[in-house]
């Protein structure tokens, strides 16, 4: 196993439970202890998780983002279904405004071999996915780079949305919380989806089931922005009825089903032609 997946994997332990143990650790991964040590070594040089005896306790705070190298590790099965549902849901002829993160660029690789579409986007990744396909339009707000994350940032990014005016936005998100609204790790960000918004008739998130009943750094809005969340999973309780009394649409991007393992009966037309 990488080592990416595999700190990618021991971060969700620790979102999950709070802590870890290194005995645990190389047990389940079937690597010995000293690799675990390195890995979260390199977790807490990058303040993902502070190492104590014997293991490791979660080191994130609401302003700290996960590096995307790690995000693009984390569900990628649950991503692509979530990408393509959302980019079913644009028609041809449509503006699009498509946010950057590891989502959108799944919904970006959806929209591959489509016509007659324009994408507006802040972020490079989404651009360099579309930047081949002929019969899209593709737009970049320019902007400040933000490293690593590939994202556009900056006056610039804004006033590029606020001259425009979209179909729909896809939006990605770091949490989703029934009172605190969605929300992201970072302000400068923040400030250009907030003129993403303004610009869109229409707006899809997309996020999977883990950023429900999460608060990042800074609000992006309130909930009752979106159009319609696209999602792996259906929220529960105080979110659900958040959601639905704020006008939000709910769509789950299920696995796929599994192929029935018993052969096929003719037809009887093929019945008939034998």
């Amino acid at each position: 196993m990488k080592a990416a997946i595999r700190r990618s994997q021991i971060l969700q332990d620790l979102e999950d439970v709070g802590s870890v143990t290194v005995v645990h650790l190389a047990s389940r991964f079937s690597v010995s202890p000293m690799t675990i040590r390195r890995d979260l070594l390199e977790l807490e040089r990058a303040s993902l998780a502070r190492r104590v005896h014997g293991g490791a306790v979660t080191g994130r705070g609401r302003s700290y983002e996960p590096p995307y190298m790690l995000r693009t590790a984390e569900r990628v099965n649950v991503k692509a279904r979530i990408g393509e549902l959302a980019a079913s849901l644009i028609a041809e002829g449509d503006s699009v405004a498509l946010d950057a993160g590891s989502t959108c660029l799944a919904v970006a690789h959806g929209l591959r071999g489509r016509r007659n579409l324009t994408v507006v986007t802040p972020g490079l990744r989404i651009a360099e996915a579309l930047v081949d396909e002929p019969e899209i339009r593709l737009i970049v707000a320019g902007g400040i780079v933000r490293p690593g994350e590939a994202s556009l940032t900056g006056e610039l990014a804004r006033h590029t949305f606020g001259e425009l005016s979209v179909d729909r936005l896809v939006l990605g998100v770091g949490g989703i919380d029934a009172s605190f609204g969605f929300s992201e790790y970072n302000w400068d960000d923040v400030l250009v989806k907030q003129a993403m918004i303004r610009s869109a008739k229409e707006v899809v998130v997309v996020a999977d089931a883990r950023k429900f009943g999460q608060i990042a750094f800074a609000r992006i809005a309130g909930l009752e922005v979106a159009t319609t969340l696209v999602t792996d999973e259906e929220p529960a309780g105080d979110l659900l009825a958040a959601l639905k009394s704020a006008g939000v649409n709910v769509v789950v991007a299920n696995d796929p089903p599994e192929p029935d393992p018993r052969p096929s009966r003719p037809t009887n037309y093929q019945q008939e032609s034998k």
